[in-house]
C-alpha cells in the first residue's frame, strides 16, 4: 500500500486513503460503492490505486461517454453495472434567451451558490442557445426547488435524458514535444509554443492551474496524468512520458485543448 504513494503527490495522499477506504468498504460489504463526481486526475489516481482484473472493479460514468467529470462506481466481481446505478442527472436551463447571456462560470458560481460542493455536479454543457449540466440524481428534488437565478436571469430548470445531452466534439490534439525538464514552467513552454520567461510570467500571476489548482510556484513538478490550464491558452494533459533525449530533455506525449 505505502508503495504506491510515491508516484504521486504529498497533497494527493488523503484522495489515494479515500479510495482505499472505498475499496475497502465493497470487500467487507460485498455491495457496490457510488463516489461523487470526480475530476480526470482524480479517475487516474482510482484507476492506479484499484487497477484492473481484481476482485473490486470499477466504472466511470459522467452522463456522455466524452465526459470529462464521472462518478465512479466501485463493485465485487460478480456485480453487473448499469447506467442506472451511476445516478446522473441531465438538467436544462430555460431562461430568457432574446435579453439575456449566461456562461458556464455563471451557471457554475449559481450552484456553488446553493451551498452545495463542486463534486455533486459533472459537465456544463453549453451550445448555441442551450445550457445543460450533469448532477446527481440524489440532489434533484433540491436543484428543480431551489435554482431561480443564474446570474441576474430568472431561470426554470427542468430535468430531461441524457440522450438529450448537446454533443461535444471537443477532443485532445496529441503531439510529442521536448520540454527543458518536468517543471511546469518548461511543460507550459512546450505545450503552448511560449518562451520560458513568458511561462513563468503567466504562473507568478496565478494564470496557471494544475490539476484545477491555481499554482504560483515555476518550478512545480509535473507528472504524468496531470492536466494544466492557462488562462487565455487552453489545456495541456500529460499522456506519457517518454523518455529523455540525447540532449537530455523531457520526450512527452501530451494532448492540448484551445
Amino acid at each position: 500500500m505505502s508503495s504506491i504513494y510515491q508516484h504521486f503527490r504529498p497533497e494527493e495522499k488523503p484522495f489515494i486513503d479515500t479510495v482505499f477506504d472505498w475499496r475497502h468498504l465493497v470487500e467487507n460489504t460485498y455491495s457496490p460503492k457510488l463516489t461523487d463526481f470526480l475530476d480526470p486526475r482524480q479517475q487516474y489516481i482510482l484507476q492506479s490505486v484499484i487497477g484492473e482484473g481484481g476482485d473490486i472493479q470499477f466504472g466511470l460514468f459522467g452522463g456522455q461517454e466524452q465526459s470529462e467529470r464521472k462518478r465512479a462506481l466501485l463493485y465485487p466481481d460478480y456485480f453487473q453495472p448499469e447506467e442506472e446505478d451511476f445516478q446522473v442527472g441531465l438538467y436544462e436551463i430555460e431562461y430568457p434567451k432574446k435579453f439575456v447571456r449566461i456562461e458556464h462560470p455563471m451557471v457554475l458560481g449559481s450552484l456553488m451558490s446553493l451551498g452545495l460542493k463542486r463534486d455533486k455536479f459533472g459537465d456544463i454543457l453549453v451550445g448555441e442557445d442551450q445550457i445543460q449540466f450533469f448532477s446527481s440524481k440524489e440532489i434533484e428534488r433540491f436543484l428543480l426547488s431551489e435554482l431561480k437565478e443564474v446570474g441576474r436571469a430568472a431561470v426554470r430548470l427542468k430535468a430531461i435524458p441524457l440522450t438529450k445531452a448537446i454533443e461535444t466534439t471537443e477532443k485532445w490534439n496529441e503531439k510529442e514535444v521536448s520540454a527543458a525538464s518536468m517543471r511546469i514552467d518548461a511543460i507550459v513552454s512546450a505545450a503552448f509554443n511560449l518562451s520560458r520567461q513568458k511561462s513563468q510570467v503567466l504562473i507568478e500571476q496565478k494564470r496557471v492551474k494544475l490539476n484545477w489548482k491555481t499554482v504560483e510556484n515555476p518550478a512545480a513538478e509535473c507528472m504524468e496524468g496531470d492536466i494544466i490550464s492557462g488562462r487565455r491558452l487552453g489545456r495541456c494533459k500529460i499522456i506519457d512520458v517518454l523518455g529523455t533525449t540525447k540532449k537530455n530533455k523531457a520526450r512527452l506525449k501530451i494532448g492540448t485543448k484551445n
